[in-house]
């Protein structure tokens, strides 16, 4: 197990997927800082918006983050290293561009004062290409994700953002190479925590809305881009607590994760979406659920689990032949790091492929504590 200590709260960590660059991986950071504080109230375990709440603060809030850019040595057991570290607004969410390798790789950061940056690598570092503004800067740019997981080329793919005024934006590359905002529209009441791509049908957009505090409806959402966006082409009522997360999967059509504030990862069949095929409970709110990107794995699930640390929950079974009737069966934990001592939020793979002994390379990285892991499961 190996830590790193980031400084500032750590709320995103995210390897590079493309070949040739799976040894580099960044970790974004989250500061709220206050002028004037009358309380701190509890929120659902929500660190990155506690106390955000007008009645309990007084004066101006400034958000600051960091990005931390490190690179894992050839036994990545042993060592990393970071290469670089700037300063931005404070960073929610953070997503690498999923493109082949005859470009180098690019960096899309939501961040705390409404903008989306993107960052190219060049010369054995990060430098920021773009600044898109997708709202006011009071807003937060809370979740982003790339169109192009499945179909890798040298174009940049289509972001996707939700924001905190309830809003979603899509974001496509222009003519000159820039990103430009193409569709904005009012999609939740509240923060819509995550939205996300179906990577088989990138005319599909699933939206999720958490924050148990403000009443929601706990509602998740798909959104077609065919259909125009006054209203969604489905809504699922049928949830306990909010949506924090969703993944579409990048091996098996039609399968969806999503993970909750109740506890709990739910899988869909995207062509039925009311109906829940099977549920994991993963001990703590599943802020961030990744599949895993190794083909020989493709069963298992990289969970954050807020209160409950970090796990791999296994849907049945990883062997070649297995069906989909494999996920529709029990789950198991089959690795867990509880290291952390604080709130565990951002977690992803290693795209390096599998060790020698058939684990593969993990991170995560927890709040209060700001505290960077890398291990294996």
């Amino acid at each position: 197990m190996l830590t790193f200590d980031t400084d500032l709260p750590a709320d995103s960590l995210e390897f590079c997927p493309q070949v040739g660059f799976e040894d580099i991986f960044v970790c974004g950071t989250y500061k709220l800082v206050d002028s004037d504080r009358r309380s701190n109230p509890k929120v659902e375990g929500d660190a990155v918006v506690i106390s955000e709440s007008k009645n309990t603060v007084q004066g101006p809030q400034t958000r600051k983050g960091q990005c931390l850019l490190f690179r894992i040595t050839k036994n990545p057991e042993d060592e990393f290293r970071q290469i670089q570290r700037f300063n931005l607004p404070a960073i929610l969410d953070m997503k690498w561009g999923h493109r082949s390798g005859a470009v180098p790789p690019i960096l899309a950061i939501a961040d705390s004062e409404g903008s989306i940056t993107v960052h190219e690598w060049r010369e054995q570092s990060m430098t920021q290409i773009d600044s898109i503004r997708c709202a006011t800067s009071d807003t937060l740019v809370l979740s982003i994700d790339w169109s192009n997981r499945r179909r890798q080329d040298a174009s940049p793919g289509t972001l996707i953002a939700s924001l905190s005024n309830g809003s979603l934006c899509i974001l496509t590359s222009t003519e000159t190479g820039s990103m430009a905002i193409t569709n904005t529209w009012h999609a939740h009441d509240h923060e819509p925590w995550v939205a996300a791509w179906n990577y088989w049908n990138t005319n599909i957009i699933y939206s999720g809305k958490s924050l148990l505090w403000r009443g929601d409806d706990l509602k998740l959402k798909a959104w077609d881009v065919r259909q125009g966006f006054e209203s969604p082409a489905f809504v699922n009522k049928r949830f306990d607590a909010g949506v924090t997360s969703i993944q579409s999967h990048p091996y098996i059509e039609h399968l969806l994760a999503v993970g909750s504030y109740d506890n709990t990862v739910k899988l869909f069949d995207t062509r039925k979406l009311s109906t829940v095929m099977t549920e994991a409970d993963v001990g703590g709110g599943a802020w961030r659920i990744k599949w895993c990107p190794s083909f020989e794995r493709k069963s298992d699930l990289l969970v954050a689990s807020m209160h409950d640390g970090f796990k791999v929950m296994r849907f049945g079974s990883n062997n070649e032949n297995s069906d989909w009737s494999s996920f529709s069966g029990a789950s198991e934990i089959v690795n867990r790091n509880d290291e952390h001592e604080s709130m565990a939020y951002g977690a992803d793979w290693c795209y390096g492929g599998q060790l020698a002994n058939g684990k593969s390379i993990v991170g995560g990285c927890s709040f209060y504590d700001h505290k960077i892991y890398i291990w294996s499961a």
